[in-house]
């Protein structure tokens, strides 16, 4: 309780930079701008609530936003009595405990502060939020890019589709089952183990006897099987032997 009412004893200066903390921000050759991951995330606490406890040290340049270089208020990371590139620690725990976004500091969370893989399918840094959200890219970004979306406490499984969990029923459902195994896997238990994979997951049912394979095309499949590549249902069987053929011992 000391630190919220605390917030109030904090003096918050006019600056058009981002000056104290330096998380969540990239060089733009100019300045320090928020990265779009500094605000992925939401509040724990209402918005409104984060405005009154985090007062907006600047109402031109308003609260930090991807892009852009508004000082941080000073609540999130530091007090009174602390110079202004200092950062006192019990502070900046409890912003990133209530009013993450608001203060400009997702990508410090527990959902968001992950490594992404070393040679991910897609470019990390330019995930989208609706790529966050879209059926054909969820599954794919848990895997390769937890941090982008705030995938990093899910394991690389995730539903492909958002509203899976909506009605729990259809995970029993006779005649969804195709469609449970590929859209609603976290919601229904169907993720693939990350590091085992079957005939059958793969698509192969002679792959036992198989006593040579073609060459993998992609450089990267030592990287992409050790992720799930070889066992996850998104992609086809035909994807996986046109890429990785000898790595998934797809015959």
């Amino acid at each position: 309780m000391f630190f919220i009412f605390s917030f109030l004893l904090v003096p918050f200066v006019s600056e058009a930079a981002i000056t104290g903390d330096l998380n969540c921000t990239t060089y733009n050759g100019t300045s320090f701008v928020y990265t779009p991951a500094a605000v992925a995330c939401s509040n724990l606490i209402s918005d409104a609530a984060c405005e009154v406890l985090y007062a907006d040290p600047d109402t031109t340049a308003g609260y930090p936003s991807a892009g852009t270089d508004a000082e941080r208020p000073l609540a999130c990371y530091t007090t009174a009595t602390a110079t202004p590139a200092s950062i006192v620690q019990d502070m900046k725990t409890a912003a990133l405990d209530s009013c993450p976004k608001t203060c400009g500091l997702c990508c410090q969370t527990d959902a968001y502060d992950c490594p992404n893989v070393a040679y991910p399918r897609l470019d990390c840094s330019t995930i989208t939020t609706a790529q966050c959200n879209s059926i054909v890219w969820r599954s794919i970004i848990a895997t390769d890019c937890p941090s982008a979306c705030g995938f990093c406490n899910e394991g690389g499984c995730v539903d492909a589709v958002v509203d899976c969990g909506t009605d729990l029923s259809i995970c029993t459902t006779i005649g969804m089952q195709d469609f449970v195994n590929t859209y609603c896997q976290k919601t229904c238990g169907r993720c693939p183990s990350s590091t085992t994979y079957s005939s059958t997951t793969t698509g192969s049912s002679s792959s036992s006897t198989c006593t040579s394979y073609n060459a993998d095309s992609s450089s990267h499949c030592a990287d992409w099987v050790a992720n799930g590549f070889c066992s996850n249902t998104f992609y086809t069987v035909a994807q996986r032997k046109s890429y990785c053929a000898t790595s998934c011992k797809i015959c």
